[in-house]
């Protein structure tokens, strides 16, 4: 750790002698001093031990991961790059605001103890306009777009320049229960058709989802407007876009949310929750990412024998569903002081062998393509062609330096979903985000 390091603890601490209290400075040295030695030996311990050898250590900032897959990863490129670097793996909050918190705050600081930072697929126009992330250039850009699924890529890149290389990804499918449906639906008109009917008959019938004021509603909303044919901001991310296309998905959210097929809980309800509510038995649909798989297998054998999978439901019967992609992208940091290596591990991290261990061990989908042909990921994805089909046509949320605004004042707006009044709901939406894009107004 450079110097600077224990001179940006003290400017942290505010450790500066109080005006009118001459007497008491010695003894409040001492006291400070004795505050700042636990934060600056966390500070240290971050930067690694290993500079003094000539090998060093560079610190992967990523969401923390209980399989052991991203570990893996990290003593896996420490071992391949033959001595010229070791990866220290740190994890950051599980809430994606608190990982995005923290690291906002130690970029802002110019903190040089990152180098890799794990970047939720929304943040990369914002880190990159603030110029706390490095772009991606010659040779570790085109290692990084080889063999990169299209879309995922969209997430990495700001103004046409590739400003971090996709780690993982992540898609929605619809989880329907066989022996209640025996033909999943295609459209949201024939699944509401179906819960309608199922709870005549006095069957479980709910359609689970994520109706809750968070992302997962701002997810929502993004993967019908775009399914519908169009988006929420323009092409250049410049203004509202919203129109027509926005009325109707507000309007199919608000047509389920007071309808049969409703969970009570929808306004409350997050992916975990809807997961609970299909095992439990009380559902008969249920839109969600592939970690409810393994977990319905695990959790309840005797349903998961009727556990199916299908297409996200379009909205019109010509026109594909673009489900909205999550993920983790892998930046370099603008203050690492060892950005050549930092790219090379960051490849390293998300090459073909991490990736498969991510996929099998952590469940996390893969960004390369050919690991969709993979045998042993389809083994243990039976449903990966269709979730490769998904990316293929997905859609990504608005790409903007403003993206936590954009998406406040869509979930803030649309919530509750039974309270939705289509046409001045997007207006409001509209209006916000125009605000937002110009650095007006104020933000719910």
């Amino acid at each position: 750790m450079r110097n600077r390091g224990v001179e940006r603890v003290h400017a942290r601490c505010g450790c500066r002698p109080v005006p009118g209290q001459k007497g008491r400075l010695r003894g409040t040295r001492w006291l400070r001093a004795f505050a700042v030695l636990p934060l600056l030996a966390s500070v240290l311990a971050a930067c690694g031990s290993d500079e003094g050898s000539g090998r060093p250590t560079l610190n992967w900032y990523n969401f923390p991961d209980d399989s052991g897959a991203l570990q893996k990863a990290a003593d896996r490129c420490s071992q391949a790059s033959g001595g010229r670097y070791r990866i220290s793996y740190n994890k950051l909050p599980r809430a994606a605001d608190g990982q995005r918190q923290q690291l906002v705050r130690r970029l802002a600081a110019e903190d040089d103890s990152l180098d890799i930072l794990g970047l939720d697929v929304t943040w990369a126009a914002e880190f990159a306009e603030a110029r706390w992330i490095r772009e991606w250039t010659g040779t570790a850009r085109r290692r990084a777009v080889a063999g990169t699924l299209r879309v995922p890529l969209q997430t990495s890149t700001w103004k046409g320049e590739l400003y971090a290389v996709p780690y993982n990804t992540n898609t929605q499918l619809l989880w329907y229960r066989k022996d209640l449906v025996p033909t999943p639906p295609r459209t949201w008109a024939e699944m509401l058709d179906m819960a309608g009917a199922l709870a005549r008959q006095g069957k479980p019938h709910f359609v689970e989802i994520q109706g809750a004021q968070y992302e997962g509603l701002t997810v929502w909303f993004n993967t019908l407007i775009n399914s519908a044919g169009g988006s929420i901001l323009n092409a250049s991310a410049t203004e509202p876009s919203l129109g027509p296309p926005a009325v109707r998905a507000a309007g199919i959210m608000r047509e389920l949310a007071n309808s049969p097929a409703a969970d009570p809980s929808l306004p409350n309800q997050m992916e975990d929750q809807n997961r609970l509510a299909m095992e439990s038995g009380a559902a008969a649909f249920e839109l969600n990412y592939p970690f409810v798989y393994p977990s319905m297998k695990a959790n309840n054998p005797a349903l998961f024998k009727n556990f199916r999978w299908a297409p996200y439901p379009r909205v019109d019967p010509n026109r594909p569903a673009r489900p909205t992609i999550g993920g983790i992208d892998l930046a370099v940091s603008a203050y690492s002081r060892h950005p050549d290596l930092a790219f090379e591990a960051a490849l390293c991290l998300r090459n073909r062998e991490n990736q498969l261990t991510a996929a099998l061990e952590g469940g996390l989908p893969p960004t390369l393509r050919a690991l969709y042909d993979e045998p042993a990921f389809m083994k243990e994805y039976p449903f990966s062609q269709d979730v490769l089909a998904a990316l293929e046509s997905a859609s990504v949320r608005p790409i903007t330096p403003v993206y936590q605004n954009v998406s406040i004042a869509v979930s803030h707006t649309l919530s509750p979903p039974s309270g939705i009044k289509p046409v001045s709901s997007v207006n409001t939406i509209g209006e916000q985000i125009d605000d937002a894009l110009r650095s007006e107004g104020v933000i719910p």
